[in-house]
């Protein structure tokens, strides 16, 4: 892997020697999918806001060390999936705790928007909402390797060898976690299958 063949990995050596224009670029493309990954795996509009928003500040802080050994999402997944489990186990910790205030670097931005970007035509608006709903039911009671694997690959920056570096395991263990999570969602999610508006992920 190289900078020359990902674009996003040249614009985070960019951030590195101080460009703070690349770093808007990355921010800008990747808001939506890192919010999206980290609701689904903390379940707080809230939190997820301001996780998400840490997840850039310790891009931006560790620039410095920043080396293109795999693409840029790839790194960028795993710091995601790391502040998310910290996250998971401090509450387990600490229930009645909630997050730390936001850092002063980060900036103040409509960041909340957790549903992907699709247009749904009335009267299949009201059976989208539905199904996500139970969607999102399913995926929170995935065991935690399995939901994240399945989050992970509904990004499509992401190819399995690269989800397995993510997640620290072999390309095997990741497939098998990933098939089996898929198959939980059939399961849980059989009811619904018969109105094809949801759909297993790659």
């Amino acid at each position: 892997m190289s900078a020359e063949t990902d674009p996003d990995a040249a614009l985070m050596l960019r951030v590195k020697q101080g460009d703070s224009r690349a770093f808007a670029e990355l921010v800008d493309k990747y808001k939506q999918p890192v919010m999206n990954v980290v609701y689904r795996m903390i379940h707080d509009a809230t939190e997820a806001e301001d996780l998400a928003q840490n997840v850039f500040v310790q891009v931006y802080r560790s620039a410095h060390r920043y080396q293109v050994s795999s693409k840029f999402s790839t790194w960028l997944f795993t710091i995601v999936r790391n502040l998310c489990l910290n996250e998971i186990r401090r509450r387990s910790r600490h229930p009645a705790d909630s997050m730390d205030a936001p850092h002063p670097e980060q900036e103040e931005q409509p960041w909340q928007q957790f549903e992907d970007k699709k247009v749904f035509a009335p009267p299949d608006q009201l059976l989208h909402g539905e199904l996500q709903e139970k969607i999102e039911q399913a995926l929170a009671e995935l065991p935690e390797n399995q939901r994240v694997a399945i989050l992970l690959c509904r990004q499509d920056e992401l190819s399995y060898e690269e989800i397995a570096k993510v997640l620290g395991c072999s390309l095997s263990a990741t497939k098998s976690l990933i098939h089996r999570g898929r198959e939980l969602l059939k399961q849980k999610l059989k009811p619904y299958l018969r109105t094809g508006a949801w759909r297993a992920a790659k």
